[in-house]
């Protein structure tokens, strides 16, 4: 087998960093103050797996893929290094933060030199991977699992290694069939296969009849596409509003042969090349830049929120740490939840009060947070405070805010005058705002608040209900007293107990708002759904759910979004179907966390009734019709297993208002997961397209217990494209599985 030193990192050939990484070197290991260990780390030739010793038993080597990082942090950022490292080695230390729940790696170099050399070296390697396209982690996914199966090293590849092989791209295949194959391919007749015949058993096995058929129905000049064909299948069979001018486009940028390229033609090749690309995929690219209007009021939209942020795991007894503040923000999660506590020392604290979880400094999470607000999103982030601090301890907290969030902060309302309305996330770009209690109404707010003195107000309905699950703690008292300083900078999301829609329409100011607990908001959204979508019209809500979910499991968001509600607050850190959907619903507007509701939940003249049907300018029933044609490379659950080869079924799951949610499958496939193909086809009746959430899960079949899932995707109906589409996979944790993929033909049209 060939190697392959710059396998997916073209571009990088030569570069010093990767050079660096490749030769490899000493880094100290630091788990504590005494266990500080060296170890050798070094980047493995296919420049997608790091290598390193462990001292474990049997003095076993190490690698993991460059895949499983989540992200690089340099200098004594990870509790782990700020703790256990003298402030004099700053600038040799850096952390590699995993994705999931696979600890931290805090690492030391021996000068700051080197240390750079290793973060810029990963991150470089980190963005290129992100960069690659489908096409391009698909070649070097086989080329990978070749060289695995290539066992003697010697650049050939036997009947044997080749039934390793395929058995590593996870397809199950006769003696017989095997046997054919490699005679087929093994044109000199040498018992093994090298160079030009492994090449053309690559071929075969990245093979795609239906694209071929497809293709084939399209192409009809001298057996390949013209730009006008091209035009015919974008128009026709994709339903893209285009011109000659994009068919041109797309052949100029993924045809691969030069001579088709001059005869303005798209070859098969070149066809299969854009198939891949962002313009064959399910999500409309146009989607995937921020393109809704950001200049409405901050209330007209959902807001990706995260409950409890500060937890890592359960309810319970979990860690607290910052690194799950970075996670959530780097997710785009645009409202995150501080629980304040008292701590030693004066210093104020985030935990979950009343159970056995890690506390984390409260100066220590807003620092993160600052760094880290506006990383993927410019768009204004929410810090929803739970208080249950002591006045000093929270004219603390004030100080906190103000000096490290600085002009970034929103301490007095936007313009000279009294605000009727909120401002828009355009208005708010960059800028924190606090939600908590405050001792008066905001017009003081533009007299200085001089006047203002520290009183009592009632706790927060969150904190109300969180002593309800405590026993120990329901003699407390339900009023807390407040500091002025912490009142001061609550500006457009002050913190009220909800006492009715009537109530609030004549009482409450628009930037009065009320938090509720998920059982009061789906009672509400049944029985009072259209008092409730005119009350988030002007009005900011927020869910949050039980406290009876220990397990730090979630609520289904859809019925609450359907509601107008826009602060639904999830466990970001629980992987499960609620955050595929939440996942999914941030997903286009550029990822930005903020997705503009949809007209009819904005407008005051609206009477939308998610759970009747009656006529409206809502009302634009669809027909959705989905073909599942097939996967490709779908991943092997269980690694340890040899024979272990998974049985492929698909699920489509769409969520809406009541009469549209509904659930379809394919059946299984036996022992495939490199190329199933099913071609099944399955029609939805949509009411609410614009509500609807569409969710495709792949699972692999077992007829004795639970089938375990594979991979999933999750997409507004609104982001779909038309016409025949791949479907990126991402795990139960939300990252993508590179190169594996579903194929499927969509159309969404009046009935």
């Amino acid at each position: 087998m060939e190697s392959n030193g710059t396998a997916g990192n073209h571009g990088l050939e030569g570069d010093p960093d990767l050079q660096f990484l490749l030769l490899g070197g000493e880094l100290i290991k630091i788990r504590s103050r005494s266990w500080k260990k060296n170890r050798f780390f070094k980047l493995q030739e296919d420049c997608k797996t790091l290598w390193y010793e462990s001292h474990k038993i049997f003095k076993r080597k190490q690698t993991f893929s460059i895949d499983d990082i989540d992200y690089m942090r340099k200098g004594r950022q990870s509790e782990g290094l700020n703790k256990h490292t003298p402030s004099s080695v700053e600038g040799q230390c850096f952390t590699i933060i995993f994705k999931g729940r696979k600890k931290n790696l805090d690492l030391m170099a021996a000068n700051e030199d080197e240390a750079n050399k290793w973060v810029n070296g990963l991150e470089k390697i980190m963005s290129n991977m992100l960069n690659l396209s489908q096409q391009q982690k698909s070649e070097h996914w086989i080329i990978n699992c070749m060289r695995k199966a290539d066992k003697n090293d010697d650049n050939k590849m036997t009947l044997k290694e080749l039934k390793h092989f395929l058995r590593q791209v996870n397809i199950e295949v006769d003696d017989t069939y095997a046997a054919d194959i490699f005679k087929q391919c093994d044109k000199s007749n040498s018992g093994s296969l090298e160079g030009s015949e492994i090449k053309h058993f690559y071929d075969l096995l990245t093979y795609r009849e239906e694209i071929d058929v497809i293709y084939g129905q399209c192409a009809h000049t001298d057996g390949q596409m013209s730009a006008e064909d091209l035009l015919n299948f974008l128009l026709n069979e994709q339903r893209e509003q285009v011109s000659m001018v994009d068919a041109l486009k797309l052949i100029e940028k993924y045809e691969v042969d030069e001579t088709a390229k001059q005869k303005k033609c798209m070859s098969k090749d070149g066809f299969l090349m854009y198939m891949h690309q962002e313009e064959g995929s399910i999500l409309n690219p146009a989607h995937k830049q921020v393109y809704q209007d950001m200049h409405q009021p901050l209330n007209h939209y959902y807001i990706s929120s995260s409950h409890n942020t500060y937890l890592m795991a359960d309810q319970l007894k979990g860690p607290s740490s910052t690194e799950a503040y970075i996670k959530a923000l780097m997710k785009s999660c645009r409202c995150v939840e501080l629980d304040c506590w008292d701590g030693a020392n004066g210093e104020p604290v985030i935990y979950h009060g009343y159970t056995l979880t890690s506390k984390v400094l409260f100066r220590d999470v807003i620092k993160v947070i600052k760094d880290y607000a506006f990383k993927t999103s410019d768009y204004p982030v929410i810090l929803s405070l739970e208080n249950h601090c002591t006045v000093d301890q929270q004219k603390l907290m004030a100080h906190y805010l103000i000096s490290i969030l600085g002009d970034a902060l929103v301490s007095k309302p936007l313009g000279n005058n009294m605000p009727t309305n909120f401002p828009s996330p355009e208005d708010l770009k960059q800028k924190f705002l606090i939600k908590g209690k405050r001792l008066n109404k905001l017009d003081a707010a533009l007299n200085n608040n001089s006047f203002i003195e520290e009183d009592t107000v009632s706790e927060e309905d969150e904190a109300a209900d969180c002593k309800e699950n405590d026993q120990k703690a329901k003699t407390k008292k339900s009023k807390i007293k407040l500091a002025k300083e912490l009142s001061n900078i609550v500006i457009y999301c002050k913190s009220v107990h909800f006492s009715g829609f009537e109530h609030a329409k004549e009482m409450q100011a628009f930037y009065e708002m009320s938090s509720f607990k998920e059982s009061k908001a789906f009672h509400l959204a049944e029985t009072s759904a259209t008092a409730y979508i005119n009350h988030n019209m002007d009005k900011l809500s927020r869910i949050y759910p039980s406290g009876s979910r220990t397990d730090s499991s979630n609520y289904n968001p859809v019925p609450m979004w359907n509601a107008g509600c826009q602060i639904v607050a999830l466990n970001f850190q629980t992987p499960s179907k609620e955050m595929h959907i939440n996942q999914g619903r941030f997903l286009p507007n550029g990822a930005s966390g903020y997705i503009l509701k949809p007209e009819f939940q904005r407008s005051l003249s609206s009477q939308f009734d998610p759970s009747v049907l009656t006529k409206g300018p809502w009302l634009k029933k669809k027909t959705f019709n989905v073909m599942v044609i097939s996967a490709q490379q779908l991943p092997k659950l269980n690694k340890d297993k040899e024979n272990s080869i998974v049985d492929p079924l698909v699920r489509m799951e769409l969520y809406g208002v009541p009469a549209d949610n509904a659930s379809k499958e394919t059946h299984y496939i036996n022992n495939n997961g490199f190329n199933p193909m099913w071609n099944e086809t399955f029609v939805f009746d949509v009411h609410f397209p614009e509500l609807a959430m569409l969710r495709f899960v792949v699972e692999d079949y077992d007829t004795t217990s639970q089938n375990d899932l594979i991979g999933q995707y999750c997409l507004p109906l609104t982001s779909v494209q038309s016409g025949y589409r791949h479907i990126p996979l991402l795990t139960k944790r939300g990252d993508l599985i590179s190169s594996a993929g579903l194929f499927v033909h969509l159309m969404l049209i009046d009935p």
